[in-house]
């Protein structure tokens, strides 16, 4: 497997992204962020490793026009969930300015590269496994106990993620692996999908489904919120112009066929306007894809979130804490 389909399998596949948001009283939400490149805002750039966005044009549409470490032009989908439910965005866990009240608002564990299985993406040296990520969520837990004491640590977060009854756990499955466009410019002869990855994707979402059920019958809430983002992503590949995309299968940044080869660098094809893309890069969402993301993460109907969509979460916490 090359560099380009690796890729693919660890940063679209990546880890069933985790958003934890512990909302045991309306003063005090904490949110955590555990994944991979789709997810990650700058845990890789202090890193030695070369799965990082610390170049240009990487951040160009951010509000600083800089590179952050966000795979995107400009915000990543927990910037734009953050923004809304009236949240601060989270820090990266390993940047500097994690400490005192920053700690308050939550961590974001990410790292791009990483994979369900701890081997996934193992061409990449010195990124954050999901193991080591949740290793780094209890030694967090020990810096907030540090800073406020253990009773209100409690509040903002627990040893296990489903321990206390009003936090909510979204969990994202995999997107449509075989339209990105690294996989169009390796597989594709006349711009369909990968039938082989499209199955894989097929295969896996219903079974995480099924598990969050199984979950949430075990604890015996809701507390599990599985994102259809397959689906969600199928929307706009399959009918871009309906979403205001010229295209949903060339990346705005790349080169090669589709500008689907290698990775987005400097010396790469950069499109004028990155809203009119539904791909950012070879294998991420475009901001603008990313905000049509969050909009169905929070007002989806129950076929993209199930069993309740954000907005009906923070709702039913919001009513069960006054």
């Amino acid at each position: 497997m090359d560099n380009s389909s690796a890729l693919v399998v660890s940063m679209v596949i990546g880890l069933v992204l985790v958003f934890s948001m512990l909302v045991p009283q309306a003063e005090a939400r904490a949110f955590f962020v555990f994944g991979d490149s789709l997810v990650d805002n700058g845990n890789n750039n202090y890193l030695a490793t070369d799965a990082r966005a610390d170049a240009p044009p990487y951040g160009i549409d951010y509000p600083t026009h800089r590179p952050t470490g966000r795979f995107s032009n400009g915000y990543n989908i927990p910037d734009l969930i953050s923004q809304s439910i009236g949240e601060e965005a989270t820090l990266p866990y390993l940047s500097p300015e994690l400490q005192g009240q920053k700690l308050l608002v939550g961590a974001n564990f990410a790292s791009a590269g990483i994979g369900i299985l701890n081997d996934t993406g193992i061409q990449f040296l010195n990124i954050i496994r999901i193991t080591r990520q949740l290793e780094n969520f209890q030694t967090y837990q020990r810096r907030l106990t540090a800073l406020v004491g253990s009773t209100q640590a409690k509040r903002l977060v627990n040893q296990k993620l489903y321990d206390l009854g009003a936090r909510r756990v979204l969990v994202t499955g995999t997107g449509p692996l075989g339209c990105v466009p690294a996989e169009l410019a390796q597989r594709s002869t006349n711009g369909g999908c990968s039938a082989e990855l499209q199955r894989a994707a097929g295969l896996f979402n219903p079974q995480l489904t099924q598990l969050i059920n199984q979950i949430n019958r075990q604890v015996g809430s809701d507390v599990f919120i599985a994102a259809n983002t397959n689906q969600m992503h199928l929307n706009f590949i399959t009918n871009p112009q309906q979403f205001g995309f010229v295209t949903s299968k060339i990346a705005c940044c790349g080169q090669g066929p589709y500008n689907g080869i290698g990775l987005c660098t400097p010396a790469s094809n950069l499109c004028p306007n990155r809203d009119l893309y539904a791909f950012w890069d070879p294998f991420h969402p475009s901001e603008k894809a990313n905000k049509i993301i969050v909009r169905q993460i929070m007002t989806g109907s129950n076929e993209l979130m199930h069993p309740m969509n954000l907005s009906t979460v923070l709702a039913l916490d919001s009513k069960n804490n006054q």
